[in-house]
Order: structure tokens, then C-alpha cells, then sequence
């Protein structure tokens, strides 16, 4: 691992820890907020000690992240402009790195601090916006090309929606169990608080089963949070070392020469669709400067880079001739390798834009997804040893920082205290939400997701919801995204005219 940070310079070395050190306390605050709801519900029932309870989150929690994938870890990432990736290890893709992140941290650090359970995930995302924003109205282009719009509404959608399904099968979770299990005295046991249940039976823990019920779906919601949240700090670190270290992480040095043929396939396999449909496809192969080949550049020019698909077939003819029987990206140079990410990421935004024509068919849609996934085979990777860190700074937070937001959500949202049957529906509904989201690579919130469900539960147990914290949530729901907004935009406009 050390030999690829091999040759930096004292500069870049402080740079490389300074911005490492951002990403990862920005994951451990993620652990304040998000991980803290794994753990919340368990601890507040008494299933389990609370040092205990941390343990198995961040176990879990790394588990998910190793085998959560990088969907979503990608998805967040291409929320930010094509341009910006591309010149990630510019002073202002540095500036964009280094904003982001700074707002992301301001907003969760102070929400958490208020006990609030914000959502990590729509300040991050708010982030990525206010950047998308400030880099539109400084470049002069389209606000809408700039956003990603399409990306940006799935996300919305996925982050607006799941607090409400969260809501209505927790709710109807509770319902059944009221409906169909309290005929006995020993069913009706789990419709009790931790409070009642000692006054009642004397006894401090949940009955046996049920305790077992608790800790399962508490440890679902700390996988479910690790393959999801866990994946955003992913992406957020390949970015720094792409920005920063680039001759070892601009593509996939470990990448086997079947993976490295898998992408030439995929640029042959593009490069043929585009012509057998060449006349639908004129309506975007018009557009701005291509990517300027290491020939093209000298020293007089900026060496920024930009996507076109109006040479798009001469992207697909230079990156064939970089992989032409290549078996290892150690045979390229350190400027080959940069210039063979920029091309692949330009043809792939191609693909993208022929895929979102009015008349592509969904078979073609279908296609060209496949074709991008091996065309990005190499590029859209992590190391494990990023995984582990990431995993480990999410366990740290959660250890740090549980105890604030554990009290909001066992005892301040309803108007009284948690039954062991709500715990379980809230927990059970939030794995279950989260993993169908990673699964699917859309990003969602934790946070909201399990607080919602625990309202839903309050709501449909005829206990009701305390109006001063609820409202402080919503609130905080609400604000979030215009706070990371402003909060990245006026950061990056500063880094700007500072850099």
C-alpha cells in the first residue's frame, strides 16, 4: 500500500493527511448521528449494554461496507459536475474536496451537538449542490447540465419517499402485533416500556425472544447503515486520493488483465452502437471541447479538461490505442493513467446522454448501463484498506458520540417512553428500507428513515408524538439542505479567490 504514495512531495504528503483527516472525521461525526440510530433502540429497550451495543454496530457496520458495494459510493460522486471530476487534482477540484466536506462537518457537528437526528446524508448531498451550483455560475454553464439533474431528482425522491414508507410499515407493523399479539398476558409483554416492564415483573431486561428479535434487527440496521452511509466516506476518500495521489489511485493498479479487457470490450462494444445508431445519436454528439490528449496540451494552455460527445468517437479511437494489449496499468505512465480515467469518464457521460434520448428504447437503456458498468470497471473501485478506515471511523463516532441522539430517538419523540414492540418494527422496517436502498444503489438516510419509523409506531400506538421535538426534527429536516447548500457554496466561491 505505502509504495503507491511513494515520490510525494512534503506538501502534497500534508495535503493527502490533511484531507484524509477531513473525510474521516466527517465519517465519524456520521457515526454521531446515523450509526447512533442502530444503537439507539437496543440500548433504550436494555436488549443490550451500551458498550456492548457499539461493538456490534461498528462489527456490523464494517461488514456492510465491505460487502455493501460502491453503488452508492459512485452515485453521490457523480452528483458532482462531469467537469469537476475530471479535474479533481486541480487547485479547484481540491478547493471543491475541501469545501465540501468542511460545510458537510459545520452542519452535522452542530446538529448532532443539539441532539437533533439531522440527516448526514442530505447535508452531504446539499453539499454536492451548493458546489454544482457555485461552479455553474462561475463557469457561465447551464445550471441544469451542471446538476445532473436526472441523478439529482432520483436522489431526492429516494430520500423524500423512504422516511414514508419507514412511517407506514412501522406503523402498520405495530398494528398487526396489537391486533394479533396481545391475546396472553406473556404476548402482551412486549407492548411494555423497559420502565413498565421492571415496575411490572421486576425484571430490567426485554423477555428472551423478544431480546433476540431486538438485537437482530439492530444489527440489520447496522449493516443496512454501513452498505449505504458507510459507501458515501468511500467515494469521498477515492476522490481526495484521485485529487491528490494520483499516480496510484486514478485508475485500478491492482485491476487483473481480464478486467482491463472487460473495459476494452466495453469501448468496442460503445464505439459500435454509436455508429449502427449514429442519426438518433447527432442530437448529442454536438457539443463542447473534447478532452485534449497529452499531444494536444502545452505548457501555454490550462491544463483543465473538459467532456465532449461531439468527439466522442475520437475519445473511444485514443483510449482503445492506451488499452491496446494492455494487461497491467503499470506499463502506462502516471499522465496515461490520468488520461485514460478523463476519456473513460467522457464516454461513459456519452453513453449516459444517449441512454436519457426521447426515443431510446428501454433494451438500449438496459445496454448501455451494462456497457458503462464495464466501461467504469476500473476507475469505480476501492481498495480494502479504505474500506476497513472508513468502517472504523464510523465505529469510532458511534462510540464517541451515541448517547445525544439515542436519547431523542427512545424518548423524546413519542410522549412516552419506547415499547419493546416499536423498537422492533422501527428497526426491523429501517434494515429492511436501507438495504433494498444500497441494494439499488440509491443513497438514503438513515436517520430519517428510523426516526420516522419510530413516529409511525408512536402514532398508530395511541401514544403521540412530543410536538417540541418532532417539530425541532423537521425543522432540521427542512433546513438541512439550503444550510450545506449555502454553507459549500460560499466555502468553494472563498477557496476560489483564495487559490
Amino acid at each position: 500500500m505505502l509504495h503507491l504514495f511513494a515520490g510525494l512531495d512534503l506538501y502534497t504528503g500534508l495535503l493527502l493527511i490533511l484531507a484524509l483527516v477531513f473525510v474521516l472525521f466527517y465519517e465519524a461525526i456520521n457515526g454521531f448521528h446515523d450509526t447512533a440510530n442502530a444503537v439507539a433502540t437496543v440500548i433504550y429497550t436494555r436488549a443490550m449494554r451500551s458498550q456492548l451495543a457499539v461493538i456490534m454496530a461498528a462489527v456490523f457496520n464494517f461488514f456492510g461496507v465491505l460487502l455493501g458495494g460502491l453503488s452508492v459510493a459512485y452515485a453521490i460522486v457523480h452528483m458532482l459536475p462531469t467537469d469537476l471530476l475530471l479535474n479533481v487534482g486541480s487547485a479547484h477540484g481540491l478547493a471543491m474536496v475541501f469545501s465540501m466536506l468542511l460545510a458537510a462537518i459545520i452542519w452535522n457537528l452542530g446538529t448532532w451537538y443539539f441532539g437533533l437526528p439531522a440527516s448526514s446524508s442530505h447535508t452531504l448531498i446539499g453539499a454536492i449542490i451548493g458546489i454544482g451550483l457555485t461552479n455553474a455560475l462561475m463557469t457561465g454553464t447551464s445550471i441544469v447540465e451542471a446538476l445532473n439533474i436526472p441523478k439529482v431528482m432520483g436522489i431526492f425522491a429516494s430520500l423524500i419517499i423512504s422516511p414514508v414508507v419507514g412511517l407506514v410499515i412501522a406503523g402498520g407493523m405495530i398494528f398487526l402485533l396489537r391486533r394479533f399479539w396481545s391475546g396472553t398476558k406473556k404476548r402482551r409483554r412486549i407492548h411494555l416500556t423497559p420502565a413498565e416492564r421492571e415496575k411490572k415483573d421486576g425484571k430490567k431486561k426485554p423477555p428472551f425472544w423478544t431480546r433476540i428479535a431486538l438485537i437482530l434487527s439492530a444489527i440489520g440496521v447496522s449493516f443496512s447503515h454501513g452498505a449505504n452511509d458507510g459507501q458515501k466516506g468511500i467515494g469521498l476518500v477515492m476522490l481526495v486520493l484521485i485529487g491528490v495521489a494520483p499516480a496510484g489511485f486514478v485508475v485500478n493498479m491492482n485491476a487483473s488483465g481480464y478486467d482491463i479487457a472487460r473495459t476494452r470490450d466495453a469501448i468496442n462494444n460503445v464505439e459500435l452502437y454509436f455508429q449502427q445508431h449514429r442519426d438518433a445519436l447527432s442530437q448529442v454528439i454536438d457539443m463542447n471541447p473534447i478532452i485534449p490528449t497529452p499531444e494536444e496540451n502545452n505548457a501555454d494552455k490550462p491544463h483543465d479538461f473538459h467532456c465532449d460527445a461531439a468527439r466522442a468517437m475520437h475519445a473511444l479511437e485514443r483510449s482503445r490505442q492506451l488499452l491496446n494489449g494492455l494487461e497491467s496499468y503499470n506499463s502506462l505512465s502516471v499522465e496515461e493513467r490520468g488520461h485514460m480515467r478523463r476519456l473513460l469518464l467522457c464516454i461513459s457521460d456519452t453513453a449516459d446522454k444517449a441512454a436519457s434520448l426521447p426515443g431510446a428504447k428501454a433494451d438500449d437503456k438496459r445496454y448501455l448501463k451494462e456497457l458503462k458498468n464495464d466501461l467504469l470497471l476500473t476507475i469505480e473501485y476501492a481498495p480494502v484498506w479504505i474500506i476497513m478506515a472508513v468502517a472504523l471511523a464510523l465505529g469510532i463516532g458511534t462510540m464517541i458520540g451515541w448517547r445525544r441522539v439515542a436519547t431523542t430517538i427512545g424518548e423524546k419523540i413519542g410522549k412516552k417512553g419506547m415499547t419493546y414492540a416499536q423498537g422492533m418494527s422501527a428497526q426491523m422496517t429501517a434494515a429492511v428500507s436501507i438495504g433494498v436502498a444500497s441494494y439499488t444503489g440509491m443513497p438514503v438516510s438513515t436517520t430519517h428513515v428510523l426516526s420516522s419509523s419510530v413516529a409511525g409506531t408512536m402514532i398508530v400506538d395511541g401514544g403521540g408524538l412530543q410536538r417540541k421535538t418532532v417539530t425541532s426534527i423537521l425543522m432540521a429536516w427542512v433546513f438541512t439542505l439550503p444550510a450545506a447548500i449555502g454553507l459549500s457554496s460560499g466555502l468553494y466561491w472563498l477557496a476560489l479567490h483564495l487559490v
